[in-house]
C-alpha cells in the first residue's frame, strides 16, 4: 500500500483526491452521539465518505492512499450559517448604519466584495468552514453560490437573494438590491415567485418594526411571503430581533430566526412554542457588539483575527481615528456600553433555548461591520460558550444542526457513509477546548486536502498591512508576527541604526504602545514594488503635531527583514 505521512500530505496546498484514501487512527468526534470515538479509520471515494469504523476492522488494500491521524482529532467541517457575500466587514460597507461615502464610496467596498471573493473562500476553508450560508443579498448571490459550488477549492454555499422586507433602508445599491421594501401581500408573494428561477436554498424576510408601527401592521406581509415559500418547498428564515416579531414570525411559521431575541427573556410559552415549530435559532451573538466597538475604537481583535481576516478590511476599522465622521469615537465612549444589557439578554435567551431542546445553530452575520469573515466565527463560538454551552453543543451547533436545520442532513454535517467528505483534522481535542478550532492540521472539503497556512497568500503587501493593523491594535506580539528575528530599522537619511533584532523592536514598541494611548498611523498612500513596499505615513499621539513619515519596507523570505524611515 502507498502510505503517506500527515507531513507530506500537507506539502500540497491541495491534492486530488485518490480513487481511495484512507484517514486512519484518528479520535472521532461523534456529533451523533456526542462521544469521542477512538483509533477510527474514515474511508473516502472522490467527495463521499464510503466507510468508518474502528482501525482495526477496516483492511487497508494494497494501492490505497493513506493519511495517518494518530493523535489527531477528526470532526464534521464546521458551517457559518449567518453571513453575507456583498458586506467586506470593513468601515465603509453598511452605509446605511453610518455614511461614509465622502470618504469612501459605498461603490468601492462593493466591488473589493467582489473582487475578492475567491480570497474570502480560501480564509473561510482555513478556518475549517466548509459550508457557508449567505442569509440575504443581492439577486448575485445565486451565481457566487453556482461558481463556489461547482469548485472544490471553495466552500459549500447555501444562499437566498434579496430580503423581503417591512423597511427600506438608505444608501444600499439600488441597482442590484440586497434589500427590497415591500407594501403589499402580493408584492411579498411576486417577489417569492420573482427568486424561484435561481433556485434559493431559502428565503429571507427582514421583519422590522418602525417607530409609530405596530408589528400586526405589516404582519399580512410577512405571512404572505411565508406561505408562498412553503408553497413552494422552501424554508423561511426570518430578521426578527424583538420578543413581539419573533413571536409572530414563528406562529406564521418562520422556520429560522437569524438572530437572537434581544429585548425581552424568552418565557416557557416562547420557548415551547419554538420547540413545537421546531424553529432553528441562530444567535449571532457578536455582531451588534462588534459596531459599538467600531464606533467607540475599543477592539478585542485576537490573534486568530490577524491571523485569519482579511487584513485590508481589517485596517479599515480604524480609519474612524483619522477621517471625518458623523461619528466621534470619544463621544461613542460616553454612549456606548461594550458589552451592552442586549448582548447580556441575548446570552441568557440562548442558554434558555439550548436547554429548552431548541435547535440552535451558529451563525455570525459576518460581513457586518467588525464581523470579519472567516475569522470571527471562532469569536461567536467563544461568546456561545460565554453563554453556558458545553463545548458538545457549541460542536453540534456548527456541524450537524446546521444541516439539520437548512434540510440538507442527508448530505451534510456528520462523518457518516454516503456523506460528503467535510473534514477536519485537528491537533487537540475540541471537546476539552473550544480554541482547539483554531489550531486545524488538515481541511478535507469534497474529498480533496488542504493545508490552511498555505490557502492564504501572504504577499509582501499583505504582512505590512497586518503590521499596521497590530501597530493601530497596540498588540505587540501580532506587531512582531510579521517581522524576521534579525530585523533592522534604520534612518533613511543618516543611516543609523535605530534597532536591530525583535526584542529591540519588542522593547521600543511595548514602551511606545503602553505609554502613548492614542498613538494611531494614518496610511496615506502605499506604493507595492516588488519585495519593497513603502508606506506614507501620518502618526497622531506621538507628539502635540502631527508627525509625517515614509516607511520603506524590505521583505525576504515571507518576513520584514529591513525597514528605512524618512522623515
Amino acid at each position: 500500500m502507498r502510505k503517506y505521512s500527515l507531513l507530506l500530505i500537507l506539502a500540497f496546498c491541495t491534492t486530488p483526491a485518490f480513487s481511495q484514501t484512507y484517514i486512519t487512527h484518528a479520535s472521532l468526534i461523534n456529533v451523533n452521539t456526542s462521544k469521542t470515538d477512538p483509533d477510527q479509520t474514515i474511508v473516502i471515494e472522490n467527495d463521499r465518505i464510503t466507510a468508518t469504523g474502528p482501525s482495526k476492522k477496516i483492511k487497508i488494500p494494497a494501492n490505497a492512499t493513506v493519511i495517518d491521524a494518530s493523535g489527531k482529532f477528526i470532526m464534521p467541517g464546521l458551517t457559518d450559517a449567518h453571513i453575507h457575500f456583498f458586506q467586506t466587514g470593513g468601515l465603509y460597507t453598511r452605509p446605511d448604519g453610518i455614511n461614509l461615502n465622502k470618504v469612501y464610496p459605498y461603490e468601492k467596498d462593493q466591488q473589493w466584495a467582489k473582487d475578492h471573493l475567491n480570497d474570502l473562500m480560501s480564509r473561510y476553508l482555513a478556518c475549517g468552514i466548509t459550508t457557508v450560508i449567505d442569509v440575504g443579498g443581492p439577486f448575485s448571490n445565486y451565481a457566487i453560490r453556482d461558481k463556489a459550488n461547482a469548485d472544490t477549492a471553495s466552500v459549500t454555499a447555501w444562499v437566498t437573494g434579496p430580503l423581503i422586507s417591512t423597511y427600506l433602508p438608505p444608501n444600499l445599491d439600488k441597482t442590484d438590491p440586497p434589500i427590497i421594501k415591500i407594501n403589499t401581500p402580493e408584492e411579498a408573494r411576486e417577489l417569492v415567485k420573482k427568486q424561484l428561477p435561481y433556485k434559493p436554498d431559502f428565503i429571507k424576510i427582514w421583519y422590522i418594526v418602525l417607530p409609530g408601527q405596530t408589528a400586526e401592521s405589516t404582519l399580512p406581509i410577512v405571512q404572505a411571503a411565508i406561505d408562498e415559500s412553503h408553497a413552494h418547498g422552501l424554508k423561511v428564515a426570518v430578521h426578527a430581533t424583538e420578543y413581539e416579531t419573533a413571536k409572530l414570525a414563528v406562529t406564521a411559521g418562520a422556520d429560522i430566526l437569524v438572530h437572537s431575541v434581544d429585548d425581552k427573556v424568552l418565557d416557557s410559552g416562547m420557548l415551547e412554542l419554538l420547540k413545537a415549530k421546531k424553529t432553528v435559532y441562530i444567535p449571532t451573538l457578536i455582531v451588534s457588539e462588534n459596531y459599538r466597538r467600531t464606533f467607540t475604537q475599543q477592539f478585542n481583535f485576537t490573534a486568530h483575527d490577524f491571523t485569519y481576516a482579511d487584513p485590508f478590511m481589517l485596517g479599515t476599522l480604524m480609519d474612524l481615528k483619522h477621517i471625518p465622521a458623523p461619528v466621534d469615537y470619544k463621544v461613542a465612549r460616553t454612549k456606548y456600553r461594550v458589552p451592552s444589557s442586549k448582548d447580556s439578554m441575548m446570552l441568557v435567551n440562548l442558554k434558555l433555548a439550548e436547554d429548552a431542546g431548541v435547535l440552535v445553530v451558529s451563525g455570525t452575520d459576518a460581513g457586518n461591520i467588525a464581523t470579519l469573515h472567516a475569522a470571527s466565527f471562532l469569536t461567536e463560538l467563544l461568546a456561545m460558550q460565554q453563554a453556558g454551552l458545553s463545548n458538545w453543543e457549541i460542536i453540534r451547533s456548527s456541524t450537524i444542526n446546521a444541516a439539520k436545520g437548512f434540510g440538507k442532513d442527508k448530505d451534510y454535517g456528520s462523518i457518516e457513509k454516503g456523506k460528503v467528505a467535510d473534514l477536519i483534522l485537528l491537533e487537540k481535542d475540541p471537546v476539552k477546548d473550544i480554541n482547539a478550532l483554531a489550531d486545524i492540521h488538515t481541511v478535507i472539503h469534497k474529498g480533496k486536502t488542504f493545508y490552511p497556512h498555505q490557502l492564504l497568500a501572504v504577499t509582501p503587501e499583505i504582512l505590512v498591512q497586518q503590521q499596521l493593523n497590530a501597530y493601530n491594535a497596540h498588540d505587540i506580539e501580532a506587531f512582531l508576527q510579521p517581522y524576521s528575528d534579525s530585523v533592522a530599522l534604520y534612518d533613511q537619511a543618516s543611516g543609523k541604526l535605530l534597532m536591530k533584532g525583535k526584542e529591540q523592536v519588542r522593547l521600543r514598541y511595548t514602551d511606545m504602545f503602553t505609554k502613548l494611548t492614542e498613538l494611531h498611523c494614518q496610511l496615506v498612500n502605499r506604493m507595492v514594488v516588488g519585495n519593497t513596499i513603502i508606506d506614507h505615513e501620518k502618526l497622531t499621539g506621538m507628539r502635540s503635531t502631527t508627525v509625517e513619515a515614509v516607511a520603506v519596507y524590505t521583505i525576504d523570505k515571507g518576513k520584514i527583514v529591513k525597514v528605512y524611515f524618512i522623515r
